[in-house]
C-alpha cells in the first residue's frame, strides 16, 4: 500500500520517511490459509455455533473467539474480515482456516490453499 504524500515526513538529513503501514504496527502475521471442506457443514464449531460455510467466519489456533481479523491474499491482494469462531490444528505451515464464503471473496476457492496476511481487528465478539 502506497502512503498518501501527507504520511510522508521529512527526516532529519532531508530524505523523506515513510511511516509503518497500520497492518504492520498492528500484529499481521503472514502463513498459509486453508479452507474448510463441505463435511464440517452444520457441525458445532469450537464456540459452540454450527459451522456455515456461506457466512464469514475462522478458525485459529490462539486467537480468542470473538475476534475479528483482516485475511489478505498476497497473491490477489483482495481482503475480507471474518469472525474467529472455531480452533484450527496448529501447524507450522498453517495460519488459518476461514469458510467457504471467505475463501471465495478472497479468490482462492478451489484451489484449497494461498499465502496470506492476518491482521487482528479486534479481541472481542
Amino acid at each position: 500500500m502506497k502512503p498518501a504524500a501527507a504520511d510522508t515526513v521529512a527526516g532529519s538529513a532531508g530524505e523523506k520517511i515513510t511511516p509503518p503501514s497500520t497492518e504492520q504496527e498492528e500484529g499481521a502475521v503472514e502463513g498459509i490459509a486453508f479452507y474448510y471442506h463441505r463435511q464440517y457443514h452444520r457441525q458445532r464449531t469450537s464456540s459452540g455455533e454450527r459451522y456455515d460455510p456461506r457466512k464469514l467466519t475462522a478458525a485459529h489456533p490462539t486467537l480468542p473467539l470473538g475476534s475479528k481479523v483482516k485475511v489478505v491474499n498476497l497473491a490477489n491482494d483482495r481482503s475480507v474480515v471474518v469472525r474467529v469462531n472455531d480452533r484450527c490444528r496448529r501447524q507450522s505451515y498453517e495460519l488459518i482456516d476461514v469458510s467457504q464464503a471467505a475463501a471465495q471473496k478472497l479468490g482462492f476457492y478451489g484451489k484449497g490453499r494461498a499465502r496470506v496476511r492476518i491482521v487482528p481487528l479486534s479481541s472481542t465478539p
